[in-house]
This record gives structure tokens, sequence and C-alpha cells, in this order.
């Protein structure tokens, strides 16, 4: 099934240029184009690609548009420039497992990475397919073919042979080449966005004579902000626009045109942007709403759009946005239409709203922090935040990194770039839409607990190092600390101040957020009393009475020096006497001064705010109007060092998978699975499966499958039976030895003990036969005939936990942790992250929970192997990377004992999957 939808899907991928390219399947329709491409190739470079084999070049393009042996693959990469294909590689079946592979690139395309890109999708193909390993022949004089094989990543093993060398390798991504993969995508998404945030020219199609619409002030903040190209400004009914010459549109232009910016009715946009792509622009800002925000016809507009822009390999900006802007001198470009115009910074600034963006840059101002750039995204139709993170990863003009976002597309990639680029930059993210509402229905303990998808965000965010606040104000006060302070070293805070009140919430709030206001040694206390009223007090906070600026100054410094704390928190409120400016500039001198690299954070309790010598002087220092702010930010600050200084953990390989059976076992039961009827089981006769509902798609499996599927991943089960009859049941529990717990095997039931379908610590085969009558009465009378018995080794002692899984449709398997046990949904005490786990993911998920005390032999009760449930949780996530079918579960309970985990009983539930 994953080979057929395979062939039918489309790449849209990005050169190391920024350009666009698209790989797919090749087409019968194809075969002229592919004719034309073969006949435009240099002769050397069909010798190279043939060795010389080939003359009949149309007899070749027909076997690539339709290939005679259907195993094999036969790619295409094409540009819309003149519908052209550009490049071609297939792999050809030459053994059960294997296949040799070949490709070729247009002469003039060739050194642009389109040959890795198509040994990348072959490969990806070719797993899908169950081949393992590639060949390929290549010339021996062929060196640019051999570097391809070599820089790719994938480990080649080269044999040389008479005029030619063999080269083999895995199809499967190593370590090395997902590296460079990932590297390759990053060089490709950060020269998009340079393109676009350095062009050498501007149009502004839609530039309005009228100050106040959108065209009008768009147009002036290019002017005014003093672009260093020249822009252009196009409107097919004025002559002149806001005293310069305008086009009738952008064919007109006598120049090259790099960016355009749209400000034109949604309904023109398409025919526009076409326009634009036969000037041969190279990005284009589509300001205008009216596209997949509206639904309907804008969604179908928007495809439009986004596909006139990848046929034409040029990169698009919204729709629906507010534009963007570089504050760096050598561009000096502002294509807003915003009212204030940012000053320059250090914070690369990405806003999904646009309206949210004007506000965004006026309270940027007032604080004091500055830009370096600011993109608004809109729909983000094509460029993401995933590109212009990869961008400012390298950016030396951008040290943080502040995304308001409403919406993560393609979670999975993100938190493999944020982890990547957090290492270096901190990314300050405030995302909106906290509330459940979107919550899906789960019948699991699992499902209720992961099932907001909220929960998933927060477990993304933290995997990544990403800082999350939870309001704007917040998310400004760390920016403001993070752009202008160095890292704190760790948890341990002054404070400073010339009130009692101001200094003992201060050190409340900090409390609070999980820092630590250490006592001050007698050598600290006697330095600052040198210079205090006697009257002040030396502990922590050190209240200095009077405030002078020299006394802050002073103490500043002496608080410094001391290596027994790691940030400084300054508070003041100003007297009648003492003026606020001379106590911040008296703060800014100390901070210029200190003996070593600590942040200091202020607050100024007053009606002005932050003064502006904290602001605009050769060091900026945040201020804060009230304690807790200072101490929040504090707090977002140390959980990001800590997480930066933090081993990026590794994920496990497990020798002992059996993967191959757990396959075939659930391929087996999703051919119970009939669409058209939920509950009839059968095959997959019935409706599409992309039509039908999810119910309908998915099965739970029975309690002998779920047993056995754990087994392939050498998860630990009780001993257990699956038998037909009650005498049946007796027997299995005398064969178990010891208690038992019996369980009905029934449709429809998923929590047994609600449904009295389970039955614990069953002695003898006579007490298990009674039983197992009695459930069976009693369920069938209420429509629930039992189909079998589950018995089921009882373990005594241990710590009942949970270990679950929800798959979700965007960010793919999210794993829970939790305190196990009937209230689970009403304690709530559950970690969660998304797959794959690394070691550091499972000890941290186990050691956040407020129940690990449990584990961790609380009150003298013997200490739980915490080390087999972390085990347990790295074979889950193991276990549904691979299988992308199981689409929930829960092991609950799974009680950890002194040695090892096992699970006691689990649920898990499959979903047939949707054509791609």
């Amino acid at each position: 099934m994953s080979t057929a939808t395979s062939r039918d899907r489309a790449r849209d991928t990005i050169l190391r240029d920024g350009s666009a390219i698209r790989i797919r399947q090749a087409r019968p329709d194809d075969e002229p184009r592919l004719v034309t491409f073969l006949r435009g190739l240099a002769p050397e470079s069909r010798r190279m690609r043939f060795a010389g084999l080939v003359s009949d070049l149309e007899g070749q393009a027909h076997r690539w548009a339709a290939p005679v042996d259907p195993t094999g693959c036969s790619l295409v990469a094409e540009t819309g420039i003149a519908d052209r294909i550009i490049a071609h590689a297939s792999y050809d079946r030459i053994g059960p497992d294997s296949a040799e592979v070949a490709f070729i690139v247009a002469d003039e395309l060739q050194g642009r990475g389109i040959a890795t890109l198509l040994l990348e999708e072959l490969a990806e193909r070719a797993q899908e397919a169950g081949i393992s390993t590639f060949s390929a022949d290549v010339l021996a004089e062929n060196g640019r073919m051999l570097r391809v094989f070599h820089e790719s990543g994938f480990p080649t093993r080269l044999r040389a042979e008479p005029g030619a060398v063999l080269v083999e390798f895995p199809t499967a991504l190593t370590g090395p080449a997902r590296e460079r993969f990932e590297r390759r995508e990053q060089i490709a998404a950060a020269a998009a966005v340079h393109g676009l945030l350095y062009p050498t020219s501007v149009a502004v199609i839609g530039a309005s004579r009228r100050r106040g619409t959108i065209g009008g002030e768009l147009f002036h903040n290019l002017l005014s902000g003093a672009f260093t190209g020249p822009v252009y400004p196009v409107n097919p009914n004025a002559d002149v626009v806001q005293s310069v010459a305008a086009y009738r549109a952008i064919g007109d232009i006598p120049g090259p045109v790099d960016l355009a910016v749209l400000v034109v009715p949604a309904t023109s946009a398409v025919d526009v942007a076409r326009a634009c792509a036969a000037k041969g622009v190279k990005t284009i800002v589509v300001v205008s709403p009216g596209f997949a925000e509206i639904g309907g016809e804008g969604i179908t507009r928007q495809r439009e759009l986004l596909a006139v822009c990848r046929q034409a390999g040029m990169r698009l900006v919204g729709p629906n946005c507010m534009g963007v802007i570089n504050l760096a001198p050598s561009v000096s470009m502002n294509a807003t239409f915003s009212p204030t115009a940012p000053i320059g910074g250090r914070v690369g600034f990405l806003s999904q709203s646009g309206a949210l963006g004007l506000a965004i840059i006026e309270h940027a101002n007032r604080l004091g922090l500055g830009l370096s750039s600011f993109i608004s995204i809109g729909n983000k139709a094509d460029l993401s935040g995933n590109d212009f993170l990869q961008y400012w990863e390298d950016d030396p003009a951008s040290a943080v990194l502040a995304l308001y976002l409403e919406s993560v597309g393609n979670p999975r990639k993100f938190a493999r770039i944020a982890r990547r680029v957090g290492r270096t930059k901190p990314i300050i993210a405030v995302k909106s839409g906290r509330s459940a509402a979107g919550a899906r229905a789960t019948s699991s303990h699992t499902g209720a607990l992961i099932g907001a998808s909220d929960v998933t965000v927060e477990a993304l965010f933290h995997q990544a190092g990403v800082v999350r606040t939870d309001t704007l104000g917040e998310f400004f006060d760390v920016a403001s600390l993070l752009a202008n302070q160095p890292l704190p070293a760790g948890r341990r805070v002054a404070i400073l101040t010339n009130g009692g009140g101001p200094g003992i919430l201060a050190a409340d709030a900090c409390d609070a957020d999980g820092l630590i206001v250490p006592a001050l040694p007698a050598e600290v206390r006697d330095a600052l009393a040198e210079f205090l009223p006697v009257e002040a007090a030396l502990g922590n906070p050190v209240d200095t009475i009077e405030g002078t600026p020299d006394a802050f100054r002073r103490a500043i410094g002496v608080l410094a020096a001391w290596e027994g704390i790691d940030a400084i928190i300054v508070l003041f409120v100003p007297p009648l006497v003492t003026k606020t400016e001379d106590v911040a500039a008296a703060i800014r001198d100390a901070v210029l001064e200190l003996p070593r690299p600590v942040p200091v954070l202020t607050v100024f309790m007053s009606a002005e705010g932050g003064p502006h010598a904290l602001r605009d002087g050769p060091v900026k220092v945040p201020a804060y109007s009230y304690p807790e702010e200072a101490a929040r930010a504090l707090a977002h600050a140390v959980r990001y060092a800590e997480w930066r200084a933090a081993p990026l953990g590794s994920v496990p390989h497990f020798d002992d998978l059996r993967e191959d059976q757990a396959a075939a076992a659930l391929a087996a039961a999703l051919a119970q699975i009939d669409p058209g009827d939920p509950g009839a089981g059968g095959t997959l006769a019935g409706p599409s499966i992309a039509g039908a509902p999810e119910e309908a798609r998915s099965r739970w499996l029975r309690p002998d499958e779920v047993a056995r599927l754990l087994e392939c991943y050498g998860i630990p089960t009780a001993r257990w039976r699956l038998v037909e009859t009650a005498e049946d049941a007796g027997r299995a529990a005398d064969e178990i030895g010891g208690p038992v717990a019996l369980k009905a095997v029934a449709t429809g039931i998923v929590h047994k003990a609600e449904a009295r379908a389970v039955m614990l610590s069953l002695e003898g085969a006579a007490a298990v036969q009674e039983a197992a009558r009695g459930m069976a009465a009693t369920l069938a009378a209420a429509g629930h005939p039992v189909e079998r018995f589950f018995v089921q080794q009882m373990v005594a002692g241990g710590v009942e936990m949970l270990v679950g899984v929800v798959h979700d449709r965007l960010f793919g398997p999210v794993i829970a942790c939790g305190a196990g046990g009937a209230e689970v949904e009403l304690l709530r005490d559950v970690a969660v992250r998304i797959t794959p786990l690394t070691d550091r993911d499972a000890s941290e998920m186990i050691r956040s929970l407020a129940t690990f005390p449990l584990l961790d032999g609380y009150r003298s009760a013997p200490r739980a192997d915490v080390g087999a449930l972390e085990e347990t949780l790295l074979r889950v996530s193991a276990m549904v990377e691979a299988h992308p079918e199981v689409v929930e579960m829960d092991c609950s309970p799974l009680m950890v004992l002194e040695q090892g985990a096992v699970v006691i009983d689990a649920k898990i539930r499959i979903e047939l999957p949707l054509p791609r």
C-alpha cells in the first residue's frame, strides 16, 4: 500500500540558492519533454550517464515515462519555467531487496544539489518498497557523480572495476546522512529567506497615491525607510505615485525585480503572481486577505497562488500578512504598512498575526527592544516559521528569536530545527489557543489526559528548548532580558532594594518560580556595611534604606563579586529626593563594571516605567514595573540556560526488537477492519477508506494481540492465557499458578472495571470457573456477549504507573507517563513528550512527576526500578515510531517492581492509514 501511494506523491523542495523544484513520479505524458531534456544534454553528459550505450533518445524517454518493470521507480525533477524537466532519476530492481540507481541533471544546473535531492527521494521510496541496498556503476572519470555519492552522507562502499567504480550503500539515512540532509535543508531555507530580506529592487503592486491606505503606507515606508535599492510603484490607474513614476504592470518595469509586494484584491492575486513569474521575480509578499483564512473559495485561491509560485520557482510570504522588515543598514527595508518604524536591535521577530504585528512593533519601541528583522507570515502558504528559524540560526544580527504563533504547521520538523537552533540562540514563543476546546474525543485514559492540543504543544516546546510564555507582556519581559543580558549560570538570586516591602515581594516571587534567594555570608555583609547606613538590612534581600545612586552602584558590585549568586534583581521605589534617572545611570555604570557576567534586572515601581538611561546607553538593562514580572522572566531564562547546558540525549537502539513480526501481526489485524461496518470485522471491502469515519477505520486489539505486539518490542507482560470457555479458564489458572486476574473479551468494552468485565485475585480452577460463568451472564444481560476469557497472573507489590500513547495527526505519536490507578484522570499527574524519545526525555518525564517519590523509596518503601520504567518508555516510543497504525495505547496498570517493570493491562487501538 505504501509503495502505491508513494508513486502518486510529489515533493516540492528547495535548492541551495533558495529556488524551488518539484520531484515526482514520471508519467506517460512526460515523454515529449523527456526527449527534449535528453536532446538538450551535452554529448559528454549523455556518455557519462549511459556509458555511450544509448543512441535512441526517443526510446529511452519512452522507457522512463512508462517503465516496463512496475517494481522500479522513475522520477523527474521539474521547474515551472516553460514547464521544463531538468533532471531524471531511477532505480531498477536487481534482487529482492536491492536495486541499481542512476540519475542525470541538466548541464547548466549541475552542482546545485539536485542530484542529492533525487537520491534522497529515491532512497525513501526504495525503503517503502522493501529495498535495502542501492548500487551504481559509475564511469571512472565521472568524478562529479562519485562526489555526489560521497557527500550524500550515505555510507558508501566502493569497488574498482575495469573502467568503472561500483558504488554500494544502504537506502536508510544514517546519522551522518541525516545531519547532512538537515544542513542542506538549512542552507536552502536560509538562501530563500536571504533573497527575501536582501532584495536589490522592490516593486509594490497596488501602490497608492493616497496615504492612509495599505498600498499608500507600504510604499511610503519603503521610501521613508531609505531602502537602498530602487522601489517601483505599479498602479494601472496612475502615472505618478508619491512623486515616483509609476508603471501600469510589473512587466513594464525596465530593470530586474527581486521582490514584489502585492496589495491587490484577492481575486486578482493569482494573475498578478503569474505576471511576477514571467518577469522573473524571485519572491512575492502577498499582503491581501481573502485566501485560506476565509475558507471555501479562499482555500482554492490560495492553492492556485501557491501552484503558480511553485511552478516558477518563486517564493511566497503570506498571503494575508502585513509584510516584512529588515533593519540591516545595507538594505534598510520596511515593506510593511506599520505606522511605526521599529528601532534596530538583536531580536528576530516573526508574527503569524498581521494586526498583532502592528502592536508588537509599537510596544517593542516603548521598551527599547530593537529588532533585527520582522516577518509577518500570515497564512504561511509557502515560507513558514521553520524557514525563518533556519535563516536566523546563522544570522549574526539576530541573537534572540521571538515567535507569535497561532498554529504549528509541521511540528516534528519544528522540533528538530528548534532543538538545533536553541543550542546557540534562545527561541521565545507565545502561542494562542491554550483551551481544550479542540481536544478530540478519546476512549483511553491516555487520550483523556493528553487529548487537548495544547498539551502536545507544551511538550513540543519543552523538548525543543523553546521558552513559552503565557502572555504577550511576559513574552516581551523575557525577550528584553535574553536580548540584553547574559544567561544566568544558576538559580541563585540576590535582591537589592530601597524598600522592605518590594524586597519581600521579590523574594516571594522568586521562590514561587523555583529560584533560590540565598542568605549572604558574613564577608559580603561586611563589605556592604562599609558604605550602607547602620539601619540597612544586609541579609537577602538587601535593603539600602536611603537608596542613593552611589549605594546602588557599589552594592551591585559587591553582590556580583560573590560567586554564591547567579543574578541580581534591583528594585527602586522613587522617594521624594533621589531622582530615578540618577539611580538608573548608577545601575548602568555598575553593570558596565561587573567583575563577571551576571544578569541584572531592574524594577522601577513608578508610573513612568523604565528610565531612558537603561534603554539607550552603551549597555541595556531590562526594567520591569513589578517584582513578579522580573522574577518570572528570570525563571524562564534560568530554565532555558539549564536546558542548553544539559546533554541532548540520544534515541537508543534495541537489538532484540522484532519489527518484522510486529508489522505482520498488525497487518493481519488491520485486515479485519471493514470501513463500511465498524463492528463487522472482515476485509477492506466497503466504501473508500478516506471517506470512512475514524471509528470505522479503527479497532481495539484483543488482549492476546496486544500481548504479542508488546512481546515483539521486549515490553514485559504478566503471564497470560486466552481461552474459549469458563472450564478452560479454570485450567489456565492452574497452569499459571497462584492468584490470577480474569478478564472478559467482548466487543465494545474498553474500560473493563466499569463494565464489570474483570475480577482480580482469584485462586484455583473452581473459583475462576465460577467467576467466568457469572461474568458471562452479567455481560450478556448488558448486551456484551463474552467471546473469550483472558486469564493473567497477578503481580504483587510495586508502584502502579501508566504509560500511554495518542497519535496526533500533526505531531505524530505523543507519549505519556504518569501515576496509574483508577484515579489517573482525576490526579492528572502526567508528563508528556513527543516521540522519538531520547534517554534524557524518559528520565525527565519520570522525575518530573509529583508522585516520583513513590518510585524513589517514599517513607522507607523499597525503591522501584526506575531504570526499567525508563526502558519501557523507550521501547514503547520505538514501537509507535515504527508502526504509525498504532493510534492509541494504554499500559495501565504498569507495575514497577524492585527489579523490572511489568505491564498488567494494556489497550491498543489501530487504524487504517488514510491514502496520501
